[in-house]
């Protein structure tokens, strides 16, 4: 077996085709663009570079790609505990081989540990959690968009090397026509005759005003745990402002007292319905192949991206009342027929019984992000619970 560093075009093109040639023969697959793998080792597109640095390598055996890893130092990845600073990896892709696996782990620990690093987690991504993060280990239907995708054998590859789980994170799947449940009405109904509590959904024309409610929200329910930073409002108009094209307005709603932001239920079309028809490519011929698949075929599937409370509103009933007023839009009014909600992690319980009171929902996949301690007399320790 020949371990290769990713260090030139051809080198980065294989990287990708790792993935593709490993996952071709499984129908649920659905090949990532080209574009937002290639984004996360670029660095003039990743803000991650500015204070870490990533490697990556591919594994062949006999001229064949059986293999691929990255390797990544993050110093604002704050999952620093008793066991030191913590690096990450991701990107892994490997046949059903445990020496393979061996090889591809083995370089990303000696890449970490000269740098500095006590332990590894992984799958992980190289920036933001809400994309390409964690082991899929249940639910293997095909993955949302920015969702990691992987072989039920990747799990014992992993564990058989040492790893042990980090957390465990869940996601959701309903019936969006399905009629709500008398308790969420019940619920929803205290609200309904206070003036001083609304419910608007999101509208482009004024994307920038919903960008800092966003960022309000977050910063109150969710900055400084777990790892979760603090989201400037300008950060956050950027992200929206990408999301425009692909925005449906009539998905995303936001809940207000007296004009405050006070929850927020943001959803978005999966885009890999229409990404799947695209072969990994989106030069310009592939965009306007979107762009008349948006057009000429109906999205059927959308997700929950965040769901949010501010603390002094967490259980009060607010994301009843949230939940029921979208509803009322997007029942009748829209072509959806699944719903998935992007994980949430089993160290957060309050927010997955906020999401298991809600309208019959099912356990719809599961991954897991694992952690691996370089010095094994160290005590292992799971993520704290919030």
């Amino acid at each position: 077996m020949e371990l290769i560093e990713v260090t030139s075009n051809g080198s980065a093109r294989d990287f990708i085709r790792v993935n593709v040639e490993l996952n071709s023969s499984n129908p649920n697959y659905i090949r990532p663009l080209n574009k937002d793998i290639n984004d996360v080792f670029d660095r003039k597109k990743n803000k991650a570079f500015r204070n870490g640095e990533a490697s990556r390598w591919i594994l062949m055996d006999n001229g064949k790609l059986i293999g691929r890893i990255a390797a990544f130092v993050n110093p604002k990845y704050k999952n620093k505990g008793d066991e030191g600073q913590i690096g990450g990896i991701g990107f892994f892709d490997c046949i059903k081989s445990q020496e393979a696996a061996d090889i591809l782990f083995d370089v990303s620990k000696h890449w970490l540990s000269k740098r500095g690093m006590a332990a590894m987690d992984g799958p992980i991504n190289f920036g933001e959690r809400d994309r390409w993060w964690g082991l899929v280990v249940s639910g293997f239907q095909p993955p949302l968009y920015f969702m990691n995708y992987n072989p039920p054998y990747y799990q014992e590859l992993f564990e058989k090397y040492g790893f042990k789980r980090f957390y465990n994170q869940v996601c959701f799947g309903m019936d969006p026509k399905k009629p709500l449940i008398g308790r969420l009405n019940d619920r929803h109904d205290l609200f309904i005759n206070d003036p001083a509590v609304s419910a608007k959904h999101i509208t482009r024309k004024d994307l920038d005003k919903f960008a800092v409610d966003f960022a309000t929200i977050y910063n109150k329910a969710w900055a400084g745990h777990g790892g979760m930073k603090e989201l400037p409002p300008k950060a956050v108009k950027k992200i929206f402002n990408t999301l425009r094209p692909v925005l449906d307005e009539r998905i995303s709603w936001f809940a207000y007292h007296n004009d405050d932001p006070i929850a927020m239920f943001i959803n978005l079309p999966d885009l890999n319905q229409y990404f799947k028809f695209l072969n990994g490519r989106f030069d310009l011929f592939h965009k306007l192949k979107f762009l008349w698949l948006k057009k000429t075929m109906k999205c059927k599937k959308f997700y929950g991206l965040v769901f949010g409370v501010v603390p002094e509103w967490q259980g009060t009933g607010i994301d009843a009342y949230l939940i029921v007023e979208s509803a009322k839009l997007i029942q009748p009014y829209t072509d959806y027929t699944e719903y998935e909600m992007q994980w949430i992690g089993d160290f957060n319980p309050k927010m997955i019984n906020i999401v298991e009171r809600l309208e019959e929902p099912f356990r719809s996949r599961k991954l897991i992000t694992y952690r691996y301690l370089f010095d094994p007399s160290k005590e292992f320790k799971p993520h704290p619970i919030l």
